[in-house]
């Protein structure tokens, strides 16, 4: 089956967004995720899940009433790891709002692929502080069977029982939900694999919280992104999985369609370790309009990268401006709610994306005050805005200079885009 996208880029399938599962500090599920959302509600909380003592700023956005028995019920929960028990729930619930029954797919070739920063950091935490106290013959086995990030993926074809797939784990660090999700574009719309089940997922966890904060990036209460007066950071955790199947399967069995992926971009310059290069980043941008066949002036929102630190936004904002010039788009950042999630941050972000073209509105950046001037960008300052929205772009930034960025539109019945 071929297509034409916007623009004219000729491509195999096309693809659709069917299926959202969200775990985040905001809420659980694409319609609490949504309603918060829309509400600009804060995640920010102090830090419970490991010791925080001697810590000057104390403040995390932790998932809390998050049951994950409620969901998976064929891997025993206690062999799972904190990001393994996100990513597997939310697959499940991505196909429950997808519509799907994993018996329905146990015959087809499939994707499922999981992005990742920290994989099962914190479980890895739990074992060296033990090694710590009492030795490396008092760790737990269990926790050190949790260990693997390549059980983020295949413990969701565990507990979907499905065994024609590939299931890698990604580890792009703090864009691999993108990039998953690209990978998982690629796989539909060249048909060798019939659904993809993708996203990212990462647990908070003291390793990471510490080099956040010996950085100085860590936040004292609130993530401010592009606010004159932002101090950082908050880390959180979550996960975000999405359902991508042809437009043909969509339609076929009358889903409800979220979104079209129209396509994506990647790069890696190798520039720093942690601070990003604007053209590099420009140049992703480039290259996921040119593969999504738009131009700059028919993108209508920007779910941008956004940390709430000075080099990130001001680096991103003057990226974005190059680009789009005089066009700029609304440019929001969600971290300002959900905080830094790691590698579900683009997946999240993505997920946000489609149910903003999906309702027609766009989330807020809350906690801000006072745009900063080197940010020449109009990010929605806390309240949410009504908007008909047909294309929008999700950034996805790294360190190590790791992009990617995904274009997604809105289908219409009629069959066009927008």
């Amino acid at each position: 089956m071929s297509s034409v996208r916007p623009g004219g880029v000729t491509g195999n399938r096309r693809v659709v967004l069917t299926g959202f599962g969200v775990i985040s500090s905001i809420g659980i599920g694409a319609e609490e995720f949504t309603e918060s959302l829309r509400a600009g509600r804060s995640g920010a909380s102090p830090i419970s899940l490991f010791d925080v003592e001697g810590f000057a700023h104390v403040n995390g956005c932790e998932v809390k009433g998050f049951d994950p028995e409620q969901w998976i019920s064929r891997t025993p929960v206690r062999e799972l790891g904190r990001a393994s028990r996100f990513a597997v729930a939310a697959a499940v619930m991505a196909l429950r709002d997808a519509g799907l029954d994993p018996a329905d797919l146990a015959g087809r070739r499939g994707l499922i692929s999981v992005g990742t920063t920290d994989g099962e950091s914190y479980e890895l935490d739990r074992l060296v502080a033990a090694e710590l106290a009492d030795g490396p013959e008092r760790m737990d086995p269990q926790i050190v069977r949790r260990v693997s990030a390549a059980r983020l993926s295949t413990a969701i074809a565990h507990e979907l029982d499905l065994t024609d797939v590939e299931a890698p784990t990604i580890a792009t660090a703090c864009s691999a939900g993108n990039y998953a999700i690209g990978y998982g574009f690629d796989a539909v719309s060249s048909g060798e694999a019939e659904y993809a089940l993708c996203g990212g997922a990462d647990a908070m966890c003291r390793k990471t919280f510490t080099g956040f904060y010996r950085l100085g990036t860590i936040a004292p209460e609130v993530c401010q992104p592009f606010d004159v007066d932002r101090k950082g950071i908050l880390t959180g955790e979550g996960a975000g999985l999405l359902v991508l199947e042809s437009l043909e399967s969509a339609l076929a069995r009358g889903a409800r369609i979220y979104a079209e992926v129209l396509g994506y971009g990647l790069n890696c310059d190798a520039f720093h370790q942690v601070a990003p290069k604007g053209d590099s980043v420009a140049q992703c941008m480039s290259l996921a309009l040119a593969n999504a066949g738009v131009k700059p002036a028919e993108v209508d929102l920007i779910s941008a990268h956004g940390t709430g630190t000075k080099a990130n936004d001001i680096t991103e904002a003057a990226a974005i401006r190059s680009v789009f010039g005089a066009d700029t788009p609304r440019t929001i950042s969600l971290k300002s709610m959900l905080g830094h999630t790691m590698g579900a941050a683009s997946a999240l972000g993505a997920i946000a994306c489609g149910l903003a073209i999906t309702h027609r509105f766009i989330p807020p950046t809350i906690n801000h005050r006072r745009t900063d001037p080197e940010c020449e960008i109009d990010c929605v300052p806390n309240q949410a805005v009504d908007a008909d929205l047909r294309v929008v772009q999700n950034n996805g930034l790294a360190f190590g200079g790791n992009n990617a960025i995904v274009i997604l539109g809105r289908y219409d019945r009629d069959g066009d885009i927008g």
